[in-house]
């Protein structure tokens, strides 16, 4: 009965050990991450973009949808910032609207992504034998074809709209959480700390929800910031098709693809819709690459 108090003791010291480290590397996570120059651009456009998302109301100068608030077609200018489209409607309307529509697609389709991904590689990994086998060919069934592809096919499926392609994008990213999950899982389970909470006899869910789940956060940040910027150029790639968001939507992707029709006579409408993407694209990945290399003691100790 005294070993096995001594024991849950020093269990508990061990994973408060722990909590202090994370507390710790926490702070250097940002001290690290803000030196970068490229995170700190990245860090401005997220935060640019969340900002006009949450103040799209009061913000924009005109209702997205409304037609004839001034010349069809109209050059940008002091009266109309961005010009107009075909249909007479203010493009800086529509553009703050769209970044709204942006964000969304990307939080929720990493959230179907990252949800389902993440539980298939818990179980995976911590299960092992039959199921892992199971589980993890499946995941490599999909890996075979491209994201892109898995998206185009789902939404086929279940048919043109915003709300689809957001599901299909969500769909497409599964198996790259899956795996990281499962190869993290894989590691973790073999540290000293699982293999004493495992021996104390503790149960499968604080196993894999207090001790696995918190241990592989770190690539899931990285991944789940990267896959942000894949969701929304993917998503923006169906609306371009027409699969995506249907008219008169302000989506970013039916915006470039309404307007490549009218690049000699007004480039505008689909230069700036087109520059949003990139620009939101690019701001997603550097922060996302500025997480990685936080994260990562190699790339911090070489950032001084």
């Amino acid at each position: 009965m005294t070993e096995q108090a001594t024991t849950m003791t020093d269990l508990k010291n061990l994973e408060a050990q722990e909590d202090i480290a994370r507390v710790g590397e926490f702070a250097r996570f940002w001290r690290s991450l803000f030196r970068n120059p490229g995170a700190r651009i990245g860090f401005v456009i997220v935060v640019v973009l969340v900002f006009v998302s949450l103040t799209a109301p009061w913000i924009s100068p005109h209702e997205p949808l409304k037609m004839g608030v001034g010349p069809k077609l109209q050059p940008p200018g002091a009266e109309h910032l961005l010009g107009t489209d075909e249909f007479g409607r203010d493009l800086l309307s529509r553009m703050i609207y769209g970044a709204r529509l942006t964000l969304i697609v990307g939080l929720v389709a990493v959230g179907i992504s990252a949800t389902a991904g993440v539980l298939v590689g818990l179980v995976a990994g911590y299960a092992g034998s039959m199921v892992e086998n199971v589980l993890m060919r499946a995941i490599d069934v999909l890996f075979s074809f491209t994201d892109f592809l898995i998206a185009l096919s789902a939404v086929a499926i279940l048919g043109p709209s915003l709300k689809n392609a957001i599901i299909a994008v969500g769909i497409a990213g599964i198996p790259f959480y899956a795996r990281v999950v499962h190869s993290a899982v894989l590691v973790e389970r073999e540290k000293d700390y699982f293999l004493a909470t495992e021996a104390v006899g503790a149960g499968h869910l604080r196993l894999i929800f207090n001790h696995l789940l918190p241990n592989v956060a770190s690539p899931l940040l990285i991944i789940g910031t990267l896959g942000v910027a894949t969701a929304i150029l993917n998503a923006a790639g169906l609306s371009f098709l027409g699969l995506g968001a249907q008219p008169p939507s302000p989506e970013w992707g039916a915006m470039l693809s309404a307007g490549r029709q009218y690049l000699t006579r007004a480039p505008w409408v689909a230069t700036f819709p087109g520059i949003a993407i990139a620009a939101v694209v690019l701001g997603f990945n550097l922060l996302g690459d500025g997480i990685r290399e936080a994260i990562d003691p190699t790339q911090r100790r070489q950032r001084g």
